[in-house]
């Protein structure tokens, strides 16, 4: 018996890296698998189908139960198809891995509008698209009695929550779902839907080319040490948050080899006060020492 047994689950980016662990794990819990990616390269261009045909293949050599999509869930109508391959295949859809994403690293100053709308597009789109399909299925099936207890999880990053010089648009992007998904946690939590995100660390092509962090991440020279940085080593957290009895919404977590924290949200520190009197320059330049 697999912790997602009867559980019909939709990963998007899911043809290499983070996303195929993503899907390979769930299929081996028992969940059935739509399997989607466009196949392009990193930075969000080309085409390529091979990648979810292989990952496919892999879930049906085990044993599970997988189709693929190369739909561009950048679009609404790529989400749309994708819903409507779930249902025609499985006639039902209980859990979404919001995965896909593109990277195209500048620093700030020199970064064209081009890199900065594309990669807005290709994260924080690719993740708002599927969500808003998907959670509106959801809705109208809940309101019509259905009680499939079904969750999404987004992927964030440090990017986003902590910083990284040389990644604002992908940052901004990333703390924009990490910002969606609390949000919408409490919009849809009525419904029984759950939303979660994730800020994974691992070892992905989107990684190979961070300077100074490839050598960091790499596969350890020993084969019999734990490869903190291998990508399926934060696939359990996903497949935990899509079981049918996880408690969770509305948080975040980072998973790395075998730790997990949670992300705090931003909350208030300390503060000064006027008095109900409006500020003055000269009473600010004093009293702001208490915060800088």
């Amino acid at each position: 018996m697999g912790a997602l047994d009867g559980r019909v689950v939709v990963v998007t980016g899911a043809g290499r890296g983070l996303g195929r662990e993503y899907a390979l794990l769930l299929a081996a819990e028992g969940a059935r698998l739509v399997v989607d990616d466009v196949g392009c390269a990193p930075d969000g261009t080309g085409a390529d189908p091979e990648p979810v045909k292989q990952v496919t293949a892999e879930i049906a050599a085990a044993g599970g139960e997988a189709v693929g999509s190369d739909a561009d869930v950048r679009t609404g109508a790529g989400a749309q198809e994708v819903l409507r391959l779930a249902l025609d295949t499985y006639g039902e859809v209980h859990g979404l891995v919001a995965n896909a994403g593109i990277l195209r690293d500048r620093m700030f100053v020199n970064m064209s509008d081009a890199e900065w709308d594309d990669v807005i597009t290709g994260q924080l789109r690719a993740t708002f698209a599927p969500l808003r399909v998907f959670t509106a299925h959801w809705r109208d099936r809940a309101k019509a009695g259905w009680q499939g207890s079904p969750a999404i999880v987004t992927v964030s990053s440090t990017s986003g929550l902590i910083g990284q010089a040389g990644q604002s648009n992908y940052g901004a992007a990333k703390a924009g779902i990490a910002a969606l998904s609390i949000i919408l946690a409490g919009e849809v939590e009525r419904y029984g839907i759950r939303v979660n995100s994730i800020t994974p660390v691992a070892r992905t092509r989107m990684t190979q080319d961070v300077p100074g962090f490839a050598d960091l991440v790499a596969a350890p020279a020993d084969p019999a040490a734990f490869d903190l940085y291998h990508p399926g080593n934060v696939a359990p957290l996903v497949g935990w948050l899509l079981t049918e009895t996880c408690p969770v919404t509305g948080r975040t977590f980072y998973a790395k080899g075998g730790e997990i924290r949670e992300f705090l949200p931003w909350r208030y520190g300390r503060s000064i006060d006027n008095g109900g009197a409006r500020w003055t320059l000269d009473r600010l330049a004093e009293e702001m020492r208490t915060l800088a």
